[in-house]
């Protein structure tokens, strides 16, 4: 395999913007149909279960991903030999998160035979499924190819959609349905496994890559505490509010949670580049594409998050019915979590590129501390409104802790921070004001506005047009050379 066949970061966000931006859509479309067909309580079970499959999912990786990426910076490094090291410990890891999980899952809810029930049928495939998507899609982010990365999450939400429609075609019993959901992840991953093979052989025998355990724990804590908190809500929930309430907030909460996909497909672009820039100590350039990454995703995910704040009502109906309206308001709320947690990514991938990973966890490990007391304060005051308050205070919490401890604080706050926020919430308060009874209005002048930042940012603006005016030659290039083969022929 040729390590220095990669592609420019422009080209892997192009690859990863759509191929995340299908899959999310998909996922949404997924959450919409499950919502359909199960009813609130049912659909309770079910987020519970999820959360606790997410949270197993992640241990399974227990924050390799990341080394691997840092590993796979240096240029000594076998890289079928950090593969092979990978898949052994990560099969491992499995088995353990297995025997650890279901003991957790039993000993929390001994008497609740149903969720228990729907946790084996949904946890055992999907769990093993995200292990195997994991490896294959970490392998091409360390080649840098994130069209195959791209793929295996395309396919994933394909085969989703897909064995829900059967589940609701042929009516079955809904315990099948969640198996059908977990499924479709196991088919996935087993696919993405078969791609990773095209481009590397598979072997075990080689010698076990020692680097994989430097500072394993930080980026193990660190990691766990990050699929923690989105998980925190229905877990915590679950014993303060009816579960009918649990699947309002879960509907609620699953629509930007699907959405902040999009502009972490960013992160996935940058986080190579940014490893060897700081090995290779050019620690100007770490910041610049650190602070340009920065603004891409703060911007996208502003933009995600305005049609919410005007439409929440209208996009709660349309797509779940009138027996869902009590989402609308949580939604609206939950929806500013794009926006904060796009920006706290990116501030945290810049502390892990920089081997700042224990100050990356001090802070999720305080947030997560703060989650389950303001989640089982405020739901218990305020039901489902006061847990969307809170999972959105905890996404701008988080992101205050990272700029704290980045290094480049004063001159992220003054170039992006400050002019990026003072835009999307001044005018938030303003077209809030003015035209609050004219939703639809309002939310394209907001966006009209808040694009309006790639023109006033002088530097995102000679970026963008810096990949334009690079695609037009690319495709010009091709053209030619096509051209000419046509004349040859």
């Amino acid at each position: 395999m040729n390590r220095e066949k990669k592609n420019s970061i422009a080209v892997n966000i192009f690859h990863l913007f759509y191929s995340t931006a299908f899959s999310s859509g998909l996922n949404a479309v997924a959450l919409i149909l499950l919502a359909g067909y199960l009813q609130t309580t049912q659909y309770g079970l079910f987020s519970v279960a999820l959360a606790f499959s997410m949270i197993m999912c992640y241990f399974t990786d227990a924050g390799l991903s990341h080394i691997v990426l840092r590993e796979g910076a240096k240029q000594v490094v076998s890289l079928p030999a950090l593969l092979s090291s990978y898949i052994k410990f990560r099969s491992v890891l499995l088995v353990l998160t297995f025997l650890l999980g279901f003991l957790t899952i039993h000993l929390m809810n001994s008497g609740q035979k149903e969720l228990i029930m729907t946790s084996y049928l949904l946890i055992i495939p999907m769990v093993t499924g995200v292990a195997l998507q994991s490896i294959g899609m970490t392998f091409f982010r360390l080649i840098e190819k994130m069209e195959y990365l791209g793929f295996i999450r395309m396919i994933s939400a394909v085969l989703l959609v897909g064995s829900i429609g059967i589940g609701m075609l042929f009516k079955l019993h809904p315990f099948l349905v969640i198996t059908f959901y977990g499924g479709s992840y196991l088919a996935a991953g087993i696919f993405g496994m078969m791609m990773m093979k095209k481009f590397v052989a598979i072997q075990l025998h080689h010698p076990f890559h020692k680097g994989l355990f430097q500072n394993i724990g930080a980026f193990t804590v660190s990691g766990l505490l990050f699929v923690l908190l989105p998980q925190l809500g229905p877990i915590v929930l679950e014993k303060t509010i009816t579960l009918a309430e649990v699947g309002l907030f879960a509907v609620a909460y699953r629509i930007p949670q699907a959405l902040q996909q999009i502009p972490f497909v960013v992160t996935g672009a940058y986080a190579p580049v940014l490893f060897k820039h700081f090995h290779g100590k050019r620690l100007d350039s770490h910041f610049e594409q650190l602070n340009t990454q920065l603004k891409i995703m703060g911007l996208i995910g502003m933009l995600m998050t305005i049609p919410f704040l005007y439409l929440s009502d209208f996009i709660v109906s349309l797509f779940f019915g009138e027996e869902w309206a009590r989402a609308a308001l949580p939604l609206s709320i939950l929806a500013l979590m794009l926006t904060f947690q796009s920006v706290n990514t990116a501030l945290a991938d810049g502390l892990t590129t920089v081997d700042k990973q224990t100050s990356r966890t001090l802070v999720q490990l305080v947030i997560v501390g703060i989650g389950i007391v303001l989640y089982m304060w405020l739901s218990r005051s305020y039901g489902v409104v006061g847990a969307a308050v809170a999972g959105m205070s905890l996404e701008a919490l988080a992101l205050i802790g990272f700029w704290l401890f980045t290094p480049e604080r004063w001159a992220i706050l003054r170039q992006t921070l400050l002019p990026y926020f003072s835009i999307f919430f001044i005018s938030l308060w303003s077209i809030k004001v003015l035209l609050g009874d004219s939703p639809w209005i309002a939310m394209m002048i907001h966006l009209t506005v808040t694009l309006s930042i790639v023109v006033i940012d002088k530097d995102l603006r000679t970026k963008v047009i810096g990949i334009v005016n690079l695609k037009k030659r690319k495709i010009g290039h091709v053209k030619r050379i096509e051209k000419q083969e046509r004349e040859v022929k």
